[in-house]
């Protein structure tokens, strides 16, 4: 019997299966272990609703095709047009064939193009007829030397004019020199982890500065990949997942050092005193191996930096701040005005009379609270300042101490469903549906990562424009963007409101303008881009991401086929090779089954714990076999591998050295012996995820003043500087 792994032509007819596809929905799909799976009806209803489109009985897909495929041809030109440096594009036009089009192009710093734009009429051209009028195609050449840059195409056609934003990118993201002939290595770290003995508690933006400055000065290393530093609530309890934001287009102001503000050597006596007694009531906490507590520091904090703000700011300080303001512009009045109605009103919830489902950004009750409470709204916007700038100093001394890249910022998938973008511009986003991952070995169940997906329609229409300026600030404040679960520029896992992960299916995005978009902001700053593309990734998606420059990533654990593990030196060269990943157990502790401890105790195996225990032995044999067979390994170690765990350990690193991939990461709680996993995917409060403080292996907490003098970090710098 042959196994079906293609959808028959006589359901690909389907209208349902029809309308699906023109909207860039999945009717099927093929999983991690090539199992195909044909998306049902209920599902494909629900998606298309999310999408704005009612599919609910068979009248309504018709008139949805009929509708969609009108407005298409209807369109002057596509909202959104891309084209590649140095390469000629032909864009098509839609004109009534006696209206030809005249096209004129204002530059991204609003100068008119001097060149040429030339349209042909197409030989083959299609002909509609809509409402009477016959509708014909033609073709706009774009010419190669079009700068890059976010342009505005404008076309007018008889009584009509439609407005296209043009993204011109460079064909690729260039390498680093160093990385041409070579490899360039740094540290991964979690930031609120590494306290030193100044912190509130928590790891924040001058640790990271020290992180890195230390970091090239007693190692050697030129970059730091940390977790995503997006925004968060302005109100206990803080969220302690940074994949799961509140804003991906600000950082988060709770890592703000107030002592590093220049505001704050103005304090008169009386406010310098509140400050230190906030910071000393909190400073106990820097020394708590057990778990990191964010809200007792937010609670001390929070008031700390309002004293720094009444305080004031000089003439020049002002200056820059208004600039700030006007930059940003409305995407900063959104997060400011969010954060302040949490302050006055609660935390949203998702109930009806919650704040954020009953009023909107024009909502009578807003506008009135923001006049009301106009110096709080400020001091928000004043806090997102301080920190982009505390974030923005880190990376200036990361590239001053010698760093080739500096900060390597994580780009988390989406933002919290309650947040504050999805209420600002809810438009933005599907409705009725979340992002999440299909069922595979390392999560059976599948994945719901509750975070409502952006729509790739409003994407198109607005020229990806809230993509861009998320982008470009990230590149503000970094030399390189880690982007996880890259896979979701191509396609994203919705799962209906309501119904289990495994019930879901991919909807597909333009991926093209998405990596063009990366291009341009990387080239801007010479920054890299690197993609988490682990998992289920179709080899269209590697391929493209190689030809635009993006380095994927290769895990040491993951590198595997039928249970025999692949020796690094065959590794693909442009990738962020590492050990492990944070949804791992650090090295001492995946070697001492941690992640099987954890599974087992929470109860997240659909198999016997049994079955998985063998498996992860098996696992754990086949990398010491690799490990010894490349010579990484003494083979004598295995006879006692509990005495022996550091060498095993550096093995591992040694085989990561041994790799040709162009970046390569070693991990800090990899270096102090830490043995806790930082999350456990598919579990909330059942484990304290991202909540774990830097410790070593006796439990002890690792201050950042200590970091870099401990044995086993040393051992593992010498390797990688090898």
């Amino acid at each position: 019997m042959v196994e079906q792994m293609e959808e028959s032509p006589e359901r690909l007819a389907r209208p349902l299966v029809r309308l699906a596809s023109m909207m860039g929905v999945a009717t099927s799909y093929t999983g991690l272990s090539r199992d195909f799976h044909e998306i049902s009806d209920e599902t494909l209803v629900a998606i298309l609703g999310a999408l704005g489109i009612d599919a609910t009985s068979d009248e309504a897909i018709e008139k949805a095709i009929a509708d969609i495929t009108r407005e298409r041809n209807m369109r002057l030109i596509d909202p959104t047009v891309l084209h590649t440096v140095g390469k000629e594009t032909h864009v098509t036009l839609r004109t009534g064939i006696t209206e030809p089009a005249q096209v004129s192009l204002i530059l991204e710093n609003g100068e008119p193009f001097a060149g040429e734009l030339v349209i042909n009429a197409m030989p083959e051209a299609k002909v509609h007829e809509i409402d009477g009028k016959f509708i014909a195609e033609s073709d706009l050449i774009l010419p190669a030397e079009l700068p890059v840059g976010y342009h505005t195409l404008h076309v007018e056609s008889g009584e009509r004019s439609e407005d296209a934003t043009l993204i011109s990118a460079p064909e690729r993201i260039e390498m680093l020199d160093p990385m041409k002939n070579g490899s360039l290595w740094g540290w991964m770290a979690q930031l609120y982890s590494i306290r030193s003995a100044d912190s509130w508690g928590v790891g924040d933006y001058t640790d990271l500065r020290t992180l890195l400055t230390d970091g090239k000065r007693y190692t050697d290393a030129d970059f730091l990949l940390v977790n995503p530093l997006h925004a968060a609530e302005p109100v206990v309890p803080l969220t302690p997942s940074p994949y799961l934001p509140v804003s991906r287009r600000f950082v988060n102001f709770t890592y703000i050092r107030p002592e590093d503000i220049p505001e704050y050597n103005t304090l008169d006596d009386d406010a310098k005193a509140k400050v230190k007694a906030a910071h000393q009531k909190v400073e106990g906490l820097n020394n708590d191996a057990q778990l990191i507590d964010r809200d007792a520091m937010w609670l001390e904090k929070k008031p700390a930096l309002r004293e720094v703000f009444d305080a004031g700011l000089s003439q020049e300080r002002q200056r820059e701040f208004d600039e700030y303001k006007a930059r940003c512009g409305e995407d900063l009045e959104a997060y400011a005005t969010w954060c302040l109605c949490y302050e006055m009103w609660g935390a949203p919830q998702d109930k009806a009379d919650s704040w954020i489902h009953k009023m909107d950004k024009q909502s009578p009750e807003v506008i009135a609270l923001r006049e009301q409470h106009a110096d709080t709204l400020e001091f928000y916007r004043w806090l997102e300042w301080t920190a982009t700038q505390q974030l923005h100093l880190a990376q200036e001394a990361a590239r001053t101490a010698g760093m080739k890249i500096g900060i390597m910022s994580d780009m988390a998938v989406g933002v919290h469903p309650l947040s504050s973008e999805v209420w600002w511009n809810p438009e933005r986003f599907a409705k009725g549906a979340t992002v999440g991952a299909p069922p595979d070995v390392f999560n059976q169940q599948g994945q719901n990562w509750s975070q409502p997906p952006l729509s790739p329609l409003a994407l198109k229409n607005t020229g990806y424009r809230s993509y861009r300026e998320m982008v470009r600030g990230m590149f503000d404040c970094a030399g390189a963007v880690r982007i996880d679960h890259i896979l979701g520029l191509f396609r994203l896992w919705w799962i209906p409101e309501g119904h289990a992960a495994v019930d879901g299916t991919y909807v597909y995005y333009d991926h093209n303008v998405m990596l063009g978009i990366l291009a341009i902001e990387a080239s801007r700053v010479g920054g890299i881009v690197v993609g988490e593309d682990l998992g289920v990734v179709p080899p269209y998606v590697q391929k493209s991401l190689s030809e635009h420059g993006v380095l994927g990533c290769a895990v040491e654990w993951f590198e595997q086929m039928d249970g025999v593990f692949t020796p690094p030196k065959h590794w693909r060269p442009y990738a962020l090779a590492s050990v492990n990943t944070h949804d791992l157990p650090p090295a001492a502790g995946y070697l001492e089954y941690e992640h099987v401890k954890i599974r087992e105790r929470l109860g997240l195996l659909e198999e016997g714990a049994e079955a998985f225990e063998a498996s992860a032995r098996a696992e754990h044999n086949a990398m010491l076999q690799m490990l010894t067979d490349e010579g990484y390994l003494d083979p004598s170690v295995l006879q006692d591998e509990t005495a022996h765990e550091t060498e095993i350990v550096e093995a591992l690193y040694r085989g990561l050295k041994g790799s040709p991939c162009k970046l390569l990461a070693a991990s800090i709680v990899d270096a102090v012996g830490e043995k806790r996993a930082q999350n456990q995917p598919g579990t909330d409060n059942e484990y304290p995820n991202w909540r774990v403080p830097l410790a070593d292996a006796a439990g002890d907490a690792v201050m950042l003043e200590d970091l870099f003098r401990g044995d086993l970090l040393q051992s593992i710098t010498k390797i990688m500087n090898a």
